[in-house]
Parts: structure tokens; C-alpha cells; sequence
């Protein structure tokens, strides 16, 4: 694998690829099967050398890849499938690689790349399917005039991807003597769902995502708890955009933020069901009936603002044997079968308590840094994490009551003043105060807490929220 200084930048193409259904061949194959992924890895590294790609990571199988070259990236990726497709395997054993592109500038954090376009490439491979070749438009728009010979492209539309704002374009490299009829791709539109569409990537969480999709296959009410600010509403999301495919009738999301008034939740839940309630029938009876025997997912955010509701929540449990509940709030609702599932704030950097001199290099690992480096590209393309301004980004990312840890709101003005929304734990931060009471405040500060004020204030109008 490259290190920080063997990765390319500029305009690069990236290659997500990995083995569909590799869990059942772990199974079907037990001690046969560290063989064929080594077969696979030495087939895969054969093309990627051949082709100048370089190889940014390797996680079991499967493989981030990034070439200079969009042409050369699909060349690779089709000389990969018909090698793949090629190959003797286990009699027991069909090896389908799914495989995505994408071209984009590159935005380097550490000894990585982060930010929107490597999301993006991911999830357009996770979209496909065992064999299939998928292109962003954007690496359609550069290889289409040059496509390898026996190759032709096949638009398939415009889609939602987990954890992307918009949808995505996207494109299938068709190779003539390998399959070409695939499923639909396993976008959000399989299901029906009305989930919001976040403005921003969703960073981190790996581990809390799995574990609340596991437990989900089998509690029937998890309440996501933690302050504001921890980023429950956004991992309810991620987790529903995870696990739709597993509900015939797909997962609808209930923003409960507004209201008040318990009696109105049975209503509002209606309302994000489309549900017309007829003159002498109650909500609850509507409800109940609806959903007796469908199979989805309801995620209820912000409860803490009715928890009296609770008791609703129990009666629909009971109707719908087929039915499961997410609900976030800042406390759990002490209902019958509740699985309260806290939620940790993202990327603190213990190590700023001891003896730690970070460099752009050891913050790479930490979500809280990747997700700070995306939002300040988004206003400052040019922005980097660099060895000299390593200590500030992490003095903002550990602070755990600045905006980045999201107990207040701030606006980075470009003349260095900065408003801010009022804390809820009452922070009085010099970010809320004018430029003369934040040099009075850098005289009394370390170097280190000082130049994240001075590195937060030269990204013009970055709003820090998670």
C-alpha cells in the first residue's frame, strides 16, 4: 500500500471494488478460502501494476484504488473482470467482483483521502453488483470518447446512494463476453422511503453503524440517546440508508422537533405515511390496521420532546409484529423492550492530554479530523492538514466544547469575528466574542489553542456544525 508521499494528486479516479457475497464463501469454503483470496488479491494487484494504479488500501477483499488516468482506470477494471471471469476457481466457489469509478479532485488527509468524491466511489461500487463495472458521470465524460475495444456504455439512470446529499448519475461499462443483465442497482429508490437527504458526508461511525444494525435484526425498539449535538439524528439516518433493503415496505423518518404536544405524535407519524384517516376512524386504529402486516422501519427523531408519547409507541409494537422502531433522544423512553443505544461524540483525540505531537500524518486515523478537513474544503478547496497547522486542527477537533463537537453553531466570518448560536452547556468560547477580545485571549493561551482560533477564522464562512 502507498504511503502519503506515493499518493497522487490533482484530478485523480478512484476504484472501490470487492467480493459479493464473501461471507458465504468464508462459509463454503472454511480453510479453502484464504487460497482463493490470495489468488484474488495477486489477480487484482497484477492489473492495478499494469495499468499505473496505485493502491491506497486493502481491507479483506476488498480494495481502494486510485488511478491517474480515468482511461486507464476502466481499462483496468475491464481487464480485471475478464481475468476475474477467466480464472478456474473452486468448484464450489463463483468468484463476482462489483467494482465502481469515479474522477474527481483529490483531497488528501494524512496519509489518505478524504472527502465527498471518496464517499461518492464508494458507494457507487456498493450499488452493483458481483461483475459489474459502474462510472460515475463525471469518468464517463472523460473515457466515453476512448472506451477499450469490446466495451460500450449503458446509462442507468439517475440514483440515491446511502449517505450521499443528491443523486448520482450513473453509467455501466458493458464488456462483450461477460454478463450484462444485472438487478436493479441497490440504490435508495428500491424501497419506498421518504429519509432526508443529507447536505453534508456522513464521516465516521463505522462501529456504531454496525452495531445498531445488528441489534435491529433482532430488538424491535432502539432509542439512539446522548445531548445534542452527538450526531444521533445523522447515524438514525445512516443506519435506516443501511439496512432498507430488509424491509419489504422501507423506513420513513418522523421529525418529532416541533411539536409539543404528545397527542399530536400519533398523527405526525400518519402524516410521514401519507396516511388519510377517515372521519370515524381514530389515528391510532389507522395506524395500527395500516401497518398490522407490513414489514418497515419508523425513525422517530427527537422523542425527548414528547417522551408521554411513549405508550403509543408500545400499542403500535403490539399491532405491527413486523414493525421496528429508531427513535433518537437525549433520554431513553423507559418503554417495554427498549434497547437504549448511547451515542459516544465523535473523534475525540485523548492523546492531546498527554505527551502528543500530532503531524498531518497521525491525525489521518481520527473521524473527527476527516470530517473537519471535508467542510473546510467545501469553502476553502485549497485547505490541507499540514505538519505546521497539524496542532491547531487538532486543538479544535479535541476541544470538546467548540463548534466542531457540536454544542453551539459558529460562522467564520472573514474578518475574523465570528456570531455564534448559544450553547447549551452555556460555552462562553472566545469564537462568540469580537477579534479584540480574541486577541486578549491568545495573549493568555498556549501557541497550540491560539492557532486554532487563528486557522477557524481563515476559513471564510465555514459553518462548523455536526
Amino acid at each position: 500500500m502507498a504511503g502519503m508521499a506515493d499518493l497522487p494528486s490533482g484530478v485523480v479516479t478512484f476504484l472501490f471494488t470487492d467480493i459479493e457475497g464473501s461471507t458465504e464463501l468464508v462459509d463454503t469454503l472454511a480453510e479453502r478460502y484464504p487460497a482463493l483470496l490470495q489468488r484474488h488479491h495477486e489477480l487484482m494487484r497484477g492489473v492495478i501494476a499494469a495499468h499505473g494504479g496505485v493502491e491506497v488500501g486493502t481491507e479483506g477483499d476488498a480494495f481502494f484504488v486510485v488511478f491517474t488516468s480515468p482511461a486507464a482506470a476502466v481499462r483496468a477494471a475491464v481487464e480485471a473482470q475478464q481475468l476475474l471471469s477467466a480464472e478456474r476457481w473452486h468448484p464450489r466457489s463463483t468468484v463476482r467482483v462489483r467494482m465502481g469509478l469515479h474522477t474527481a479532485e483529490a483531497v488528501l488527509g494524512g496519509d489518505n483521502y478524504v472527502g465527498m468524491d471518496v464517499h461518492r466511489a464508494s458507494r457507487i461500487a456498493s450499488a452493483g453488483y458481483g461483475g459489474q463495472i459502474l462510472l460515475s458521470d463525471a469518468t464517463r465524460t472523460l473515457v466515453a470518447p476512448a472506451l477499450p475495444v469490446g466495451t460500450r456504455l449503458d446509462d442507468l439512470g439517475s440514483h440515491r446512494l446511502k449517505g450521499l446529499p443528491g443523486p448520482e448519475r450513473i453509467f455501466q461499462v458493458t464488456v462483450e463476453g461477460l454478463p450484462s443483465g444485472f438487478p436493479p442497482l441497490a440504490s435508495l429508490e428500491v424501497r419506498p422511503n421518504n429519509l432526508p437527504r443529507l447536505v453534508t458526508s456522513f464521516v465516521g461511525r463505522k462501529v456504531e453503524v454496525h452495531e445498531v444494525t445488528d441489534r435491529l435484526s433482532s430488538a424491535r425498539l432502539i432509542t439512539l440517546t446522548g445531548p445534542g449535538g452527538t450526531g444521533k439524528t445523522r447515524l438514525a439516518i445512516r443506519v435506516a440508508e443501511e439496512v432498507i433493503a430488509d424491509y419489504e415496505h422501507g423506513c420513513w423518518f418522523v421529525a418529532l422537533d416541533a411539536l409539543r404536544d404528545p397527542e399530536l405524535v400519533p398523527s405526525t407519524i400518519a402524516g410521514a405515511l401519507d396516511l388519510r384517516v377517515a372521519p370515524d376512524r381514530s389515528v391510532m386504529t389507522t395506524l395500527e390496521e395500516f401497518l398490522a402486516h407490513r414489514e418497515l422501519l419508523l425513525v422517530l427523531d427527537n422523542f425527548e420532546q414528547v417522551s408521554a408519547a411513549g405508550p403509543y409507541l408500545g400499542e403500535l409494537l403490539r399491532a405491527a409484529p413486523r414493525l421496528r422502531l429508531l427513535t433518537t433522544s437525549r433520554a431513553p423512553l423507559h418503554i417495554h423492550g427498549e434497547h437504549e443505544y448511547p451515542v459516544p461524540p465523535l473523534g475525540i483525540l485523548p492523546e492531546l492530554r498527554t505527551a502528543f505531537a500530532p503531524t498531518a500524518e497521525s491525525l489521518s486515523r481520527y473521524d473527527a479530523v476527516q470530517l473537519f478537513i471535508e467542510r473546510a474544503v467545501a469553502v476553502k478547496p485549497d485547505f490541507r492538514v499540514t505538519n505546521a497547522n497539524a496542532p491547531a486542527v487538532a486543538e479544535i477537533c479535541a476541544r470538546r466544547r467548540t463548534c466542531l463537537s457540536g454544542s453551539a453553531r459558529c460562522w467564520v466570518r472573514s474578518n475574523g469575528a465570528t456570531a455564534c448560536s448559544a450553547s447549551r452547556n452555556g460555552d462562553s468560547s472566545p469564537a462568540c466574542r469580537s477579534p479584540a477580545a480574541v486577541s486578549r485571549w491568545r495573549q493568555r493561551t498556549s501557541y497550540a489553542v491560539a492557532m486554532s482560533w487563528e486557522l477557524r477564522s481563515s476559513l471564510a464562512s465555514v459553518r462548523c456544525s455536526i
